[in-house]
């Protein structure tokens, strides 16, 4: 009998609804908050030492409708279980209108024929060494992950990158491994990736970019390793077609279920080069001036503006396959409001702070070696109710920082603690909506996904705690 995981909204629909029955279960409690300033942007972290349990308010009119009394934490009502998707929706709002743009605007740039004539070359030139053209790839990918924090963006990408490598004999798996593991692994080992070491480090008052060495190191060995993981299976599908983890059946985009032979014009040479300006302009203007995600979809559009009046298509056909796009981020997009429902139903139940306050307390009990190790469970653990990077932040460094003091641990450690913690665990948790918007536009469901990349989880996870050890052994 072959376990499957249902359709991915049902899926995190019964997640919701089992940490909606925590929160009858687990005590709430809730730390202080204050506010600190991060740059140019004021953020609300918690108060180490100022939790406090709440206690619970039960009543029949609080099992259905949401009843909030003074002083006290009431558990998630039938209205509030309901209602955590469209509250997931509106918090994930900005992140939803982005995968929907960006999509778009990448369906407008497959109409011009600039994608497909892009591949048709790539597929000439690497034809005899296809190894040299997706380890240039993955390289690409995880260097951009991990100096520019970038994951989203990369969503759009995933047909491309599994019709690229379906032309040269691999399956729907390896394509799109080929952008999701460099993503995550260079996400894990993050360089200079502000949104997760950044405000780590900035929390833990530590100079930016420093402790750098030691990740640089940890990068490379987690590219080797990931990328040689990555051709093990590669290599396995070609000789035994029965050995694909990749659901059964095609791929296509819009109809186009092969890379057609397609010459490189002058139009297409203009089209790919207002990609990859603007590309690089939105991605300076994140690091540099702050661009968050609403001005990041804003130079999407004028993107797509640009490559409509080169490419010549006329207005209803450049909306049509704006329309077509739109359509085609359904699923990916809206999974990641879905998903954040999770973490609207553990804070509405006052569970989350409860889970860092019990967590922070054992740990404090602990040798200094074992707590370090403990410390990156801890936050593999915490991803999982708080999917994002930058929100971790915010709730788990305020508790890490004093803790690591008081057990003799750096700071800089703990950074690591928290940026590995919180890297490795997003290869394997459906709560990530970005993981699983990328699986529903590649169609691979997600207990495939699990079984192809387990093993490497497993052994990134062996190596990051190996590094804690490591590190609180060197007072790095």
């Amino acid at each position: 009998m072959t376990f499957k995981i249902p359709h991915v909204f049902i899926f995190l629909s019964v997640i919701i609804l089992f940490c909606a029955l925590l929160t009858y279960i687990v005590p709430s409690g809730s730390f202080e908050r204050t506010t600190r300033k991060f740059g140019e942007i004021e953020q609300s972290v918690v108060v180490p030492g100022s939790y406090k349990e709440l206690p619970k308010h039960f009543s029949v009119k609080g099992i259905f409708f949401n009843e909030e009394v003074e002083g006290k934490a009431s558990p998630i009502s039938l209205t509030g279980l309901l209602t955590a998707i469209p509250k997931g929706m509106q918090q994930s709002a900005a992140l939803i209108f982005f995968v929907f743009i960006a999509g778009a605007i990448f369906n407008i740039v497959m109409h011009t024929g600039t994608i497909n004539a892009v591949l048709f070359f790539l597929i000439q030139r690497f034809r005899q060494a296809p190894t040299t053209l997706f380890f240039l790839i993955y390289l690409t990918v995880s260097m951009a992950s991990s100096f520019m924090g970038i994951a989203s963006e990369l969503i759009p990408l995933i047909p491309i990158f599994i019709l690229l490598t379906k032309e040269f004999g691999y399956d729907r798996m390896f394509g799109f491994a080929l952008i999701a593991l460099p993503m995550f692994i260079g996400w894990t080992a993050a360089i200079t990736n502000p949104f997760n070491v950044t405000i780590a480090q900035q929390i833990a008052e530590l100079p930016l970019g420093s402790g750098m060495g030691l990740r640089v190191v940890l990068f490379i060995v987690f590219l080797v390793l990931g990328f040689s993981y990555l051709m093990r299976y590669g290599k396995r599908v070609k000789q035994h077609k029965t050995k694909s983890l990749a659901p059964e059946g095609s791929y296509e985009i819009e109809g186009m279920q092969h890379i057609e032979e397609e010459k490189f014009s002058s139009k297409h040479f203009w089209i790919l080069a207002v990609l990859v300006i603007g590309y690089s302009i939105i991605m300076i203007s994140v690091q540099t001036i702050g661009w968050g995600l609403i001005e990041m979809t804003g130079g999407f559009i004028g993107i797509g503006i640009v490559v409509i009046l080169i490419s010549g298509l006329s207005g209803d056909a450049a909306m049509n396959a704006f329309v077509k796009g739109l359509g085609t981020m359904i699923v990916p997009a809206l999974v990641v409001g879905v998903a954040r429902g999770i973490s609207v139903v553990m804070q509405e139940g006052y569970i989350i702070d409860t889970i860092l306050a019990s967590a922070s307390n054992n740990l404090m009990e602990l040798p200094k070696f074992v707590a370090g190790e403990g410390m990156l469970v801890f936050q593999s653990t915490l991803n999982f109710f708080i999917p994002s990077a930058s929100g971790q932040a915010l709730v788990s460094m305020p508790l890490l920082t004093p803790l690591a003091d008081l057990l003799g641990i750096s700071r800089q450690t703990a950074v690591l603690a928290f940026v590995l913690g919180d890297g490795i665990s997003n290869i394997v948790i459906p709560t990530n909506g970005v993981l699983m918007a990328m699986l529903g536009l590649a169609a691979v469901p997600f207990e495939k996904w699990f079984r192809f990349v387990l093993p490497l989880f497993l052994i990134l996870m062996l190596m990051a705690g190996l590094t804690m050890f490591l590190a609180i052994w060197m007072g790095y």
